[in-house]
């Protein structure tokens, strides 16, 4: 559906169409709120931004599998995902959000699967779900399988469902829009709405907005290789620095450490959770020595620092170069 009446106020404006803005979009639909303000006769508005067409958005090259402490395949409990997640951040997490993502996880999959994420299957039917690095039982001790999974394509699977249930609720979209501006009150305290560049036509618009949400992506496209989709070049926080908001964590750029050298092209995860393993140019199974117990299915940052000491030695790929 396409915004009518650009002019007009929207409740909320939505930059982004991957998976977390399509998610807060269907959350502010079917939000109490805006059921009650329907019920006195009033129809609350959301608008979806997107740069790119939603379904090319980057949240759809996501293979491996999505975190949840669901315990269909080995016994798992929310608490052991909290640890993880809090140590895997090298403690420097915030720990309040990572306790809501543990707790909420297991909901939000069996929720996605109810939109129509075709997971894959145990044989009794349930949710089917694999090994994943940093994923551990009893506070660290051993892994666990706890990422369900859809095939090696789950953000596909979460991404088409998603938009389709946006356009079921008639959520608006503008979309190959190129946000340039956030709008604040004179004050600057207060958004007003954004300004957006219809890469189509060239016309350029004032979307009038109440509540402005930015969930642009990152921007692994600032790295000579990345896996990251072109598009990905850190446009909401340029949005936010620029309007004098506040930037928090950005030193923190998470970056897949396992991908074709020199191309970003990526090799899922999931390799090692099927039982891959990494190897040095002399042949060594390196990552014992790195992470003894877990080994190649140590955390993200783990593994990469271990490839980086290892290439550093001269036990690398070559650079072709």
């Amino acid at each position: 559906m396409s915004p009518k009446h650009v002019e007009a106020m929207y409740d909320v404006v939505i930059v982004g169409a991957g998976a977390a803005g399509l998610s807060a979009a269907l959350g502010m639909v079917h939000s109490p709120e805006f059921a009650e303000r329907r019920a006195l006769g009033e129809e609350p508005s959301v608008l979806v931004i997107s740069k790119l067409q939603p379904l090319r958005s980057h949240t759809g090259s996501a293979e491996g599998g999505i975190a949840a402490s669901l315990g269909n395949v080995e016994h798992d409990d929310w608490h052991w995902h909290y640890y993880d997640t809090v140590k895997g951040g090298d403690w420097l997490v915030d720990q309040d959000a990572a306790r809501l993502l543990a707790q909420e996880a297991p909901a939000a999959v069996i929720n996605l699967e109810r939109m129509g994420v075709a997971f894959s299957r145990t044989e009794d039917g349930h949710i089917a779900q694999r090994r994943f690095g940093g994923h551990t039982a009893d506070f660290g001790q051993q892994p666990v399988k706890r990422a369900a999974y859809a095939a090696d394509r789950i953000g596909h699977q979460i991404l088409h469902a998603l938009w389709q249930q946006c356009v079921a609720a008639g959520i608006a979209f503008a979309e190959e829009w190129y946000v340039t501006d956030l709008v604040l009150d004179e004050a600057r305290t207060k958004v007003e709405g954004v300004v957006a560049f219809d890469t189509h036509t060239g016309a350029v618009h004032a979307v009038h907005a109440r509540n402005v949400l930015l969930a642009t992506g990152g921007a692994g496209r600032l790295f000579h290789t990345t896996s990251n989709s072109w598009d990905l070049t850190g446009d909401g926080m340029a949005l936010a620095l620029n309007a004098g908001l506040q930037l928090e964590d950005v030193e923190f750029m998470q970056f897949h450490p396992t991908g074709l050298a020199h191309t970003g092209i990526l090799l899922s995860e999931a390799a090692r959770a099927e039982g891959g393993v990494l190897r040095n140019a002399e042949g060594e199974a390196f990552m014992q020595r790195y992470a003894p117990g877990h080994a190649d299915l140590a955390a993200r940052d783990v593994v990469s620092r271990a490839i980086r000491s290892e290439t550093d030695a001269g036990r690398g790929v070559a650079d072709p170069k």
